[in-house]
């Protein structure tokens, strides 16, 4: 599992997130980045944020536990969203998925995704042990 690591030199992270990282030795995985589509490519939940985060992040569930994995073995992330208002809706959303210790994390703001429909897309980095 990997343990967040927040140096005393630095503010004390807002959010679901850690300023680092450590991850154990073990496999390696790099999750690209995943929309607020369905199985069969349909976007879920357009205008909605909260749900396209919640889809996103179902999206990384189903790659992790495809891997054998879990949101405990995430080390780091990179979040891009088309709307920094939006961003309480999306750590709320987070909150559910990540629990302490969190991992690194890295949030854009980006004109526009791959669809204009989509508001979030989610990149990740996971390390499983063994």
């Amino acid at each position: 599992m990997a343990q967040g690591f927040n140096p005393s030199g630095l503010k004390a992270p807002f959010g679901a997130f850690s300023h680092a990282a450590w991850a154990p030795a073990g496999r390696t995985l790099y999750i690209s980045g995943q929309v607020a589509t369905d199985g069969e490519g349909r976007v879920v939940g357009e205008g909605d944020m909260r749900a396209q985060t919640e889809q996103t992040l179902r999206n990384i569930a189903t790659v992790l536990e495809a891997a054998g994995a879990s949101f405990d073995d995430i080390v780091a992330i990179t979040v891009f969203i088309t709307d920094m208002k939006q961003l309480g809706a999306i750590h709320e959303v987070r909150r559910r998925y990540f629990k302490p210790p969190y991992p690194a994390s890295t949030l854009v703001e980006v004109r526009s995704l791959v669809d204009p429909r989509l508001m979030v897309e989610i990149n990740a980095v996971a390390v499983v042990a063994g």
